[in-house]
């Protein structure tokens, strides 16, 4: 293609007169002129229209000009009869830059940093507005501005635009060369011209809330459902929103910390009257670790925004839709199934003779989410697992008896322990049945004996003890949080024992930490165990773990929560045991997911995941995949590995656009490879992956 430049000079007052000023080039050498999206520039005006759904067009009119707003014009509608939404916008970012702890454990992988404990900073993000340029991806459109500066930080800002939905993403995308930088940031739109009449959000009772937009009025943080707050224009509403996943660094807690922000000065450091989120510096007041900001890495510092020509009622749910309302949606043929939950409600409520609930909250909590298994970990430090022996017996009794009355056609509750004894490092445990076990075993005590209460009981004395127990009862066993947290350096410390080897020792669990803004997925830290696992040549599955304290409808759960849709048509009756659960778990037959994107059909060669697939001698596999998704999707990923290297194919998505589903027939030649996993990311790094298929080669 021909190189295409748009250029204009223009002219600004100084204090030395008049001078020319710069020269401001959009440069339109990789923008598809067929895509549907027209691009002009004139006068300083840049304008992009592009196809939003439903026979609108949405439109933004980006001023070039020096000291002017950026977004002059924000409009969507029918062609020609295009509503004007809001007018005269500056983007805003605030970049917080801290001390990342790299020596203590384990690097760039660690959790237990307190960031705001030490020196940080917080800065405003520059934009000069000297070059842009506008290029074609796919079904999508970036605009690039040149450049930004904070600090120690530089880099330029992106507006990428959707084909097929009003929905467009703005990007100060950013980098350093300072090594141990962790960064939070917040961000949003500053009104320059008074256009707005209303600010609403839904508050945590689920209630739409409005307030009159008065320009005077100082910033206000708010806590709201769906991590959205909007603005009421002239003809329509803007609505801002995070990535639902990827802006919340990992917590030990999902309080809801007022993500979001409206109101004159934000912060003291912003000049005029805007919307916006932002994050709470000091998190749950526990370990806080912010992002990972490594050298040369470009960290995305974005948010969302959506355009409706009618009310707030409207852009709100249209924005629900994203996230399917914060819950996850029903497959046929599968149940969800969301494990590592440190709710103590054994020890805080139950044993500690408080009003006991007849549904407590957090049951109403996983069933409104869609969650249709629940793995607790109780008793984290709060119950006595080593005895003595009466006491830990009816701790656990209570434990059983309250998910057996909690359970029922819609919800299974299941009783699990986070036990951190006898294999090193944190691991989780779960039995197909309620067994009663004590993590102790004294020289004279039997490994098993009948209790005239509760019948058979077990002590554990070391990790020999352990398996066994583990064989007897059918249990499984997985590390928590691996290569971070209490679990630095595990599995790998123990990946030739014994126990691990065992097919009763799962494999481990995934949650998205750390969190790295430049990265186009979450939770590599555990995707990459995966890989080594199956190159140690062991039959290993990963689940999604949450690992959080307190359930509450007040939380911000959703950021926090991920699920394993196991291949199961029916829910188990507590009574009369989970084994389904557990050989679905065992077997790797279930995919992974944040929730916006599914994967209800993968097969390759007609196996499913943990099974054995044979290559003829052309060594080509044949891959089925169907992808449900709401965000558009960025790429597909095949893995695979020969017992040594990894191997990556990826399959480019960037023409998709949201709300879709696809089927996918794919051949990739996996010869001489032992193994193979599929993962699948959309634009906002929420995503979904497939448990393992091993490799016979003839």
């Amino acid at each position: 293609m021909r190189k295409q430049l748009i250029t204009v000079v223009f002219i600004f007052w100084c204090s030395t007169g008049i001078s020319l000023a710069q020269v401001s080039q959009v440069n339109t050498q990789k923008f598809d002129r067929k895509s549907g999206v027209t691009a002009t520039y004139s006068k300083n005006i840049l304008k992009i229209t592009w196809p939003a759904g439903n026979n609108n067009y949405g439109q933004v009119d980006l001023n070039m000009e020096k000291g002017k707003p950026l977004f002059s014009r924000l409009l969507i509608g029918e062609a020609k009869k295009a509503k004007l939404v809001s007018t005269d916008l500056d983007p805003a970012f605030l970049l917080t830059i801290g001390k990342r702890d790299l020596i203590s454990q384990n690097g760039w992988n660690i959790f237990f940093d307190k960031v705001p404990q030490k020196k940080y900073k917080t800065y405003n993000v520059e934009l000069e507005k000297s070059t842009a340029a506008v290029k074609t991806i796919g079904s999508r459109t970036v605009v690039t501005i040149s450049s930004l500066k904070a600090d120690r930080f530089s880099g330029n800002l992106e507006i990428t635009f959707y084909n097929g939905s009003p929905l467009f993403n703005i990007a100060a995308v950013m980098a350093t060369k300072i090594d141990s930088t962790a960064i939070v940031y917040d961000a949003g739109l500053i009104n320059r011209s008074a256009s707005w009449k209303n600010i609403s959000w839904i508050n945590t009772g689920d209630t739409l809330q409005n307030v009159k937009a008065i320009d005077t009025d100082s910033s206000k943080n708010i806590a709201v459902k769906y991590r959205t707050i909007a603005a009421k224009g002239k003809e329509g509403t803007l609505a801002i929103f995070p990535a639902p996943h990827q802006y919340f660094y990992p917590l030990d807690e999902a309080f809801n910390l007022k993500f979001t922000w409206y109101g004159k000065n934000y912060r003291k450091m912003t000049n005029g009257y805007g919307i916006g989120i932002r994050q709470d510096l000091e998190g749950d007041r526990r370990f806080v670790p912010w992002f990972n900001s490594p050298p040369d890495t470009k960290q995305r510092l974005n948010f969302f925004c959506l355009l409706s020509a009618d009310d707030e009622n409207a852009a709100f749910t249209e924005i629900k839709k994203f996230t399917h309302n914060d819950s996850y949606v029903k497959l046929p043929g599968y149940k969800t199934m969301s494990s590592h939950f440190h709710n103590e409600f054994i020890m805080k409520v139950v044993l500690a003779n408080k009003p006991i609930p007849e549904v407590p909250d957090f049951v109403n909590v996983f069933k409104k989410t869609g969650i249709d298994i629940v793995h607790l970990a109780e008793f984290h430090y709060t119950a006595h697992p080593k005895g003595p022996d009466e006491t830990r017996l009816k701790e656990l009794h209570a434990l059983f008896e309250q998910c057996k009355r909690l359970s029922d056609n819609k919800l299974l509750l299941l009783p699990g322990e986070e036990p951190n004894e006898f294999f090193g490092g944190h691991w989780l445990a779960l039995f197909p049945k309620p067994v009663y076990w004590i993590m102790s075993r004294k020289k004279e005590a039997p490994y098993r004996e009948n209790h005239p209460q509760y019948g058979k009981i077990y002590h554990i004395g070391d990790k020999d003890d352990m398996l066994k127990l583990l064989e007897d009862e059918k249990g499984l066993a997985w590390t928590a949080h691996a290569r971070t947290k209490g679990s630095v350096n595990a599995p790998d410390v123990y990946k030739d024992e014994t126990f691990f080897k065992s097919d009763h020792f799962m494999g481990a669990a995934w949650k998205a930490m750390p969190a790295d803004l430049s990265e186009p997925r979450l939770g590599k830290r555990v995707l990459d165990l995966m890989d080594d696992m199956n190159n140690w040549k062991l039959k290993k599955s990963v689940i999604t773990e949450a690992d959080l304290f307190t359930i509450t409808p007040e939380n911000e759960m959703y950021a926090h929560l991920n699920v394993n849709y196991l291949m199961m048509d029916d829910l188990p009756e507590f009574d009369k045991g989970w084994q389904p659960v557990l050989d679905v778990m065992q077997q790797g037959k279930f995919f992974a997911s944040t929730g916006e994107v599914l994967i209800p059909e993968l097969t390759i060669n007609g196996k499913h995941s943990g099974e054995t697939i044979t290559l003829d001698k052309s060594g080509f596999a044949n891959i089925k995949l169907k992808l449900n998704w709401t965000f558009p999707m960025n790429f597909v990923e095949i893995i695979s590995g020969d017992g040594n290297k990894v191997y990556r194919e990826k399959v480019d998505l960037t023409k998709t656009q949201a709300f879709g589903s696809k089927l996918l027939q794919l051949k990739t030649k996996l010869s001489n490879r032992t193994w193979v996993r599929v993962e699948a990311w959309d634009i906002a790094a929420n995503g979904a992956f497939s448990q393992s298929f091993y490799i016979e080669n003839n």
